[in-house]
């Protein structure tokens, strides 16, 4: 996949300004509600036509605001699946799926097997003439992704695909999707909420805050070092202090502590929540544990350090659910687990 986006558009309160450009088979777009994701999905789609920009997919120009080029979402030969699905209400799943295949004018006997084999590949057999409220949840994104598949899309836009299903259908899901893209070698964009969701589709992830793209990077790099506050919140770190250097040392400010500075500017640092280790009193940090909650398969341990600034929040550490950790008076971590934050 190719595509350079740089695109601004003003909607009410709210002000998209959105460039990035991505060479990647499968980007994910994490940002929190409201941050502009699905927004930036349907003006790359040709639903919402920008104030200004260009967008360029794999080297067709679909908009250029001072060229006059806004391509209609037809001719942008894109795959969009909202997260209602958008299932036609009074066709059956068959019907449904053969409005994908109306532009290449094929023959009934053709619309027949492309059908039957899209049906069997996503395992829908027996729901052919099911109409979409007879369908669950799980069944009718298949039915959507089905439809979209047999259209041949040049891109698939995926918005939060998989916010309206339970955890155990969910997980199932996201793994048959990734397959079907990887089959199909469908160049792909997501958004989404979710981190675990965001890693497991994509292979690029970028950070939506406020309307813009703040960072953008290989999952496994942006997870290591996501450089900045609201990525690494995105990315699952639930330990985040500010900082102040002095001389060679960095002020902890919300947990009463000093670290060893580094040559890299930050305003703040964070520590996830599984990289905190038992210490003893030459090389740790005094702490004190303030609760352990019990989750299905380790613990989430909440303590202070001993100075910790008394409005901040308490820190979180996750351990195995086997490990006793309440009579741990110091903790330690490491400096290469040390996330530094703009």
């Amino acid at each position: 996949m190719s595509i350079f986006i740089n695109i601004k558009k003003s909607y009410k309160t709210f002000l998209l300004e959105m460039c990035f450009e991505s060479k990647t088979n499968t980007l994910a777009l994490l940002g929190a509600s409201g941050s502009g994701k699905s927004m930036t999905l349907k003006c790359i789609a040709g639903i919402l036509k920008p104030d200004s920009g260009k967008i360029i997919i794999n080297d067709k120009v679909v908009f250029d605001s001072e060229n006059r080029i806004n391509l209609s979402p037809q001719r942008r030969n894109i795959g969009y699946m909202p997260q209602n699905y958008a299932l036609f209400p009074n066709m059956s799943v068959q019907e449904n799926i053969a409005t994908g295949l109306h532009k290449f004018k094929l023959d009934k006997e053709e619309i027949e097997k492309q059908i039957k084999e899209i049906i069997d590949l996503l395992q829908l057999t027996g729901l052919e003439n099911h109409k979409p409220h007879q369908l669950s949840g799980g069944q009718a994104q298949r039915v959507a992704l089905a439809r979209i598949l047999v259209s041949r899309p040049d891109l698939l836009l995926l918005d939060e695909p998989f916010a309206a299903l339970d955890d155990y259908l969910k997980t199932r899901l996201q793994m048959k999707s990734k397959e079907i893209i990887d089959k199909f070698n469908i160049p792909t964009i997501l958004v989404t909420h979710n981190r675990d969701e965001a890693y497991l589709l994509a292979d690029e992830i970028g950070i939506i805050d406020k309307g813009s793209l703040i960072i953008k990077k290989e999952k496994k790099e942006l997870f290591k070092e996501p450089e900045f506050y609201s990525a690494a919140l995105l990315t699952g770190c639930k330990n985040i202090t500010k900082v102040i250097k002095e001389k060679n040392k960095l002020n902890l400010l919300d947990w009463g502590i000093t670290i060893e500075a580094i040559n890299k500017d930050c305003s703040y640092i964070g520590v996830r929540a599984h990289n905190f280790k038992v210490s003893n009193k030459n090389s740790g940090y005094e702490i004190q544990i303030i609760g352990i909650s019990e989750e299905p398969f380790e613990k989430l341990v909440r303590f202070r350090f001993k100075n910790q600034n008394i409005d901040s929040e308490d820190v979180y550490w996750k351990i195995n659910k086997n490990d006793t950790v309440e009579d741990v008076k110091y903790i330690e971590f490491d400096k290469k687990d040390i996330l530094y934050l703009k």
